[in-house]
C-alpha cells in the first residue's frame, strides 16, 4: 500500500529556518522496527506516524521516533503532526485538539502565534547533583562558575537544564563533538531587557553513535524550561524564546501561562513538501 506524507517546518520565523519533521499519514501495518528503519532512512531528527486513537478522548494517535529510539513525547513533532493531520482533513470534535501519544493525552489549540501544545508534566525535576553539573560543563567546554543554576527539566527526552548569565554566553558555547555517555542538555540565557527576544535556547544531545549534535528548535525542551523559568519567577507568564541561532536557523517559540496555570508552547507550522510513499 502507499501512504501520503508531509514534511512540515516547525517554529521557523521564515521558510527552511525552523525544524523539519516527516509525518507519515498512516502508520497502520507498520511494525516498530519498520518505523525505526524509515526514520533512520529519512535522517531527520524525528519522524512521526499517525494512527487511529485508542482513547475516546483523542482525535488521533501518534508515534514519535528519533534516529535511535521512540520518544513518549516531543514538542516540534507534536505541532508538526497536528498541522499535517489538519492539512489532511482532520476535524477536531471540540475546540481543543487532543493528541494521544505514549506520554498521554496532549491538548493542542490554535493561537495567534500558531498551534500551541500544553506542556506535559515533568517526569523529573529539581536540583542536579554536582557530579552531573561537572560532567555537563565539561561537555559544554565552560567553567563551573559560568553556571547560574541547573535543574532537571525532563518531560520525556531526559533534559538537564543549564542556565548561563546571558544569551551571548549561550551563543558562544562550543560543545564537545562526542561524549562516551548519553547527554541531553538544554542551555538557556536571558537577552538584555527590552529585546525582541527574551531568552536564547540551545539543545545538545547524543546521537546513536555517541556524537553530540545540536537540535535546531526543540518544543519539549522549551516546554520544560518554561515550567522552570516561570515557576522560579525568572520569567513572566508570557515570553518569546529563540533557538537555532548558532546553527543558522531562526526558531521562534512563544510561551504563555494561562489563568489556570497551564503553560502553552506555540510556533509557526508550514508544510513545505508532500508526497506518497511506495510502501
Amino acid at each position: 500500500m502507499s501512504r501520503s506524507f508531509q514534511l512540515v517546518d516547525v517554529f521557523g520565523a521564515e521558510r527552511f529556518k525552523g525544524n523539519p519533521v516527516a509525518v507519515i499519514a498512516s502508520g497502520d501495518g507498520l511494525s516498530t522496527e519498520e518505523m525505526q528503519q524509515i526514520t533512520r532512512w529519512l535522517n531527520l531528527s524525528e519522524t512521526t506516524f499517525l494512527l487511529p486513537p485508542s482513547s475516546p478522548d483523542a482525535d488521533y494517535r501518534v508515534r514519535i521516533f528519533t534516529l535511535d529510539r521512540e520518544l513518549p513525547f516531543a514538542g516540534h513533532p507534536t505541532l508538526g503532526t497536528c498541522h499535517a493531520w489538519l492539512q489532511a482533513g482532520g476535524i477536531a470534535r471540540r475546540e481543543t485538539i487532543v493528541q494521544q501519544c505514549e506520554a498521554g493525552l496532549i491538548p493542542i489549540r490554535r493561537t495567534e502565534d500558531g498551534l500551541a501544545f500544553a506542556a506535559p508534566p515533568l517526569l523529573r525535576s529539581g536540583p542536579v547533583d554536582e557530579a552531573d553539573i561537572e560532567r555537563t560543563v565539561a561537555i559544554l567546554g565552560i567553567e563551573r562558575a559560568a553556571v547560574v543554576d541547573a535543574n532537571w527539566v525532563d518531560n520525556g527526552p531526559g533534559w538537564l537544564g543549564i542556565m548561563l548569565r546571558s544569551a551571548e554566553e549561550v551563543l558562544a558555547l562550543r560543545p564537545q563533538r562526542s561524549w562516551p555517555e548519553r547527554a541531553d542538555i538544554g542551555i538557556v540565557g536571558p537577552h538584555p531587557a527590552g529585546s525582541a527576544i527574551d531568552w536564547e535556547v540551545r539543545a545538545i544531545f547524543s546521537d546513536q553513535f555517541g556524537g553530540l549534535i545540536e537540535d535546531p528548535i526543540t518544543g519539549s525542551l522549551n516546554a520544560s524550561l518554561a515550567q522552570w523559568l516561570i515557576g522560579s519567577g525568572r520569567a513572566g507568564p508570557r515570553y518569546r524564546a529563540a533557538q537555532g541561532t548558532a546553527i543558522g536557523r531562526s526558531g521562534r517559540i512563544f510561551v504563555e501561562r494561562d489563568d489556570a496555570g497551564e503553560i502553552w508552547i506555540a510556533g509557526n507550522t508550514e508544510t513545505l513538501f508532500t508526497g506518497t510513499t511506495g510502501f
